[in-house]
């Protein structure tokens, strides 16, 4: 059903210059504006709720009124808002589609749509993820929520780094120790112990995400707000909308940086504490092995971890996942998930592989492990 509505529209008509007198009244042009309002069965939530208004933009000379000056504004936010309005066209036409409204969504979520900032694809990925029990309760939470609308693929990523993580830490130590790997078990079983703790980091810290996170305090500092506008992924493919400069990507690795330092740290002295205590452990019972072992030194080895995640692990995977997964073969083979699986799992499984020689020799570099004859 159409219901017409008749409204009248008033638009100041200027004096001719030469009739312009000083307290003579501006005369004004007034005509019908005819509006259709339709009625369909289709239902959407509306975004805001505030009634719509109608602009009237005037064009050519003149420069009367008092805007004096308003002909040419930014094109960078222009371009901006352009993008904005199509992404929240995109994601309220996703919603009817659906048949959801704004308020069956997570508050970010919908906090995010209403401000342009995510496009229907999000959208319709969220929807797709909820049909899966699991992927339904991870959703509840900031971080995964994040990550998983950036890359459906996200879960199955951790699985991988974490799964094969064992294998693969143990293999390049004894690719690397050889002969030598049975005398050096205890410096293996730190090894192992120290990654195993960080896998997880590595894939969770450097993952692409969606930006879902609140504005930020006016009483925020310089540092707070360069990092809020940062990425975290340096290579991630912005969303419409959305642009990073060259500083925020390098921000964000500095980010990350110092992250996973804190975490490979952190990791360090757990793995190494362990082996310390099963050695001490070991030389109780066994006194002939006294004279072989000798206890991880705690504290170096804890600091050259944390320096080689924030650098040679940092750096490695932000283009992994940046680049190889995100701009490379996800394009590819975004209609083949089995296969886009597959080939993530044979290059996180070098990775993490090269990761583990490049820590061996670090290791010994440096002097926190020695060749034992």
């Amino acid at each position: 059903m159409a219901t017409t509505v008749l409204s009248s529209l008033s638009l100041p008509f200027p004096t001719p210059k030469h009739r312009r007198r000083r307290h003579s009244p501006s005369s004004s042009l007034s005509f019908p504006l005819l509006t259709r309002r339709t009625t369909t069965n289709l239902s959407i939530s509306p975004i805001s709720r505030n009634p719509p208004s109608l602009a009237v933009f005037a064009g050519g000379g003149g420069g009367t009124g008092g805007t004096g000056g308003g002909g040419g504004g930014d094109g960078g936010s222009g371009e901006e808002g352009d993008a904005g309005e199509r992404n929240r066209s995109e994601a309220i036409l996703a919603l009817a589609e659906a048949g959801r409204s704004l308020d069956s969504l997570p508050k970010d979520l919908a906090a995010a749509i209403e401000a342009g900032k995510v496009p229907g694809s999000i959208v319709c990925r969220y929807f797709e993820l909820e049909k899966s029990p699991l992927f339904r309760w991870l959703l509840q939470f900031g971080g995964f929520k994040e990550r998983l609308l950036a890359d459906d693929l996200f879960l199955a990523k951790v699985a991988m780094e974490c799964g094969v993580g064992i294998f693969t830490k143990t293999a390049a130590e004894l690719e690397r120790r050889r002969e030598k790997f049975t005398k050096e078990l205890d410096f293996v079983f730190a090894d192992v112990v120290m990654a195993i703790i960080a896998d997880f980091m590595l894939v969770w810290l450097p993952a692409p995400t969606v930006s879902l996170r609140p504005a930020l305090a006016i009483s925020a500092g310089p540092f707070a707000k360069f990092f809020y506008g940062c990425p975290d992924n340096a290579f991630q493919v912005a969303l419409a909308g959305t642009s990073y400069s060259f500083l925020q990507r390098v921000g964000a690795i500095m980010r990350n940086g110092a992250k996973l330092f804190a975490v490979g740290t952190g990791a360090s002295l757990v793995g190494t504490g362990i082996t310390n205590a099963l050695i001490n452990a070991r030389k109780a019972i066994d006194k002939t092995f006294a004279g072989e072992a000798e206890d991880v030194p705690i504290l170096s080895t804890s600091v050259a971890y944390g320096v080689y995640m924030a650098v040679s692990s940092n750096l490695r995977y932000q283009v992994l996942a940046g680049v190889i997964e995100q701009r490379i073969l996800e394009p590819l083979l975004h209609q083949h998930k089995i296969l886009l699986s597959a080939i993530c799992f044979v290059v996180r499984t070098g990775n993490t592989f090269l990761g583990s020689l490049m820590w061996v020799d670090y290791a010994r570099w440096v002097g926190i492990q020695k060749i034992r004859d």
